[in-house]
């Protein structure tokens, strides 16, 4: 929807909106930690494949009473594929990281994605992209390095899965800004989820692996998790502006780091924390940027 903004906040439920964030970023970081559980004990294409076909499932029980499937119809076919594929090879390479590295660490990398696609908006989307905002990129690509630490425990070629994970990531937000214009966000979400539930379908039978019943439902839960934090942040961008929001969607690296430590004795070195602060700030640093660039004030903004 589109609304006048408050000359402070740019949102009609500010409040509202940051706690559905929190919420949503919790769940997150839920679903990665059950992630990382069940990994120890069956295939992560199996994992993955459950994730997105609860997730599927669930999307179609919601959306195709009332929209049948028209909710699938795009515009952009090729760009939602491709969009699809990106997230999809985004849950690969994180779910499979977290097999060697502790979940704060992994995540805190995977949240390179947003200093990426500023780097990649100018050869991709033709934007312009400021000194500050490169500036930016560098201080988030140096947490990184203060975080894997040349010679350190984390460098290590897995590394490059969560960063792969951060890349893929980029380009599904990437592609996410072109199809936007064209398709609704229910539309992407449930094509993304369909394109990818068949995929890994085609590819589960190679990794077959019978659950438990107690793994089962958490299998199910895993996609439960997964949805309701989709669900959780939609309704957050309708309560509250972007800009304000954006800074609260790094609580995931908080809750994961808090899941890391109760559920598997994780416990981040110093440097480790001045690695993710650094990214952090790099990452919200990008995006102040880029809004300041598009908007002459926050009182020109509206909600989406």
């Amino acid at each position: 929807m589109s609304t006048a903004s408050t000359p402070l906040s740019g949102v009609n439920q500010p409040l509202r909106g940051i706690l559905l964030v929190v919420l949503a970023t919790f769940l997150f970081a839920g679903h990665d930690a059950l992630s990382k559980y069940l990994c120890g004990f069956y295939p992560v294409v199996l994992v993955v494949w459950a994730r997105y076909l609860v997730h599927t499932l669930l999307m179609a029980g919601i959306f195709l009473p009332q929209s049948g499937l028209r909710v699938l119809r795009t515009r952009r076919p090729v760009f939602q594929v491709l969009r699809a594929l990106s997230l999809l090879s985004t849950s690969l390479l994180f779910t499979a990281g977290l097999m060697f590295i502790p979940l704060a660490e992994a995540t805190a990398v995977n949240f390179l994605a947003p200093v990426l696609v500023t780097a990649l908006s100018l050869p991709l989307l033709k934007e312009r992209v400021t000194l500050g905002q490169w500036v930016a990129v560098v201080l988030g690509f140096a947490g990184v390095m203060v975080i894997v630490r040349p010679g350190g425990e984390l460098f290590t070629p897995a590394v490059l899965l969560p960063l792969g994970s951060a890349t893929g990531f980029c380009f599904y937000q990437l592609l996410t800004r072109m199809v936007a214009e064209h398709d609704s966000p229910t539309t992407s979400n449930f094509f993304a989820g369909l394109c990818n539930t068949l995929v890994m379908s085609a590819l589960v039978p190679f990794f077959w692996q019978v659950p438990s019943f107690s793994h089962g439902l958490l299998l199910v839960g895993l996609g439960g998790l997964g949805m309701s934090a989709h669900l959780f942040l939609t309704q957050a961008f309708r309560q509250a502006a972007p800009a304000l929001l954006a800074p609260f969607g790094y609580c995931q690296i908080v809750f994961a780091g808090l899941l890391g430590f109760v559920i598997f004795s994780h416990t981040p070195e110093q440097t480790t924390v001045v690695g993710i602060a650094i990214i952090c700030l790099s990452g919200l640093a990008a995006a102040w940027l880029q809004r300041r660039d598009q908007s002459p004030s926050l009182a020109d903004e509206v909600d989406r």
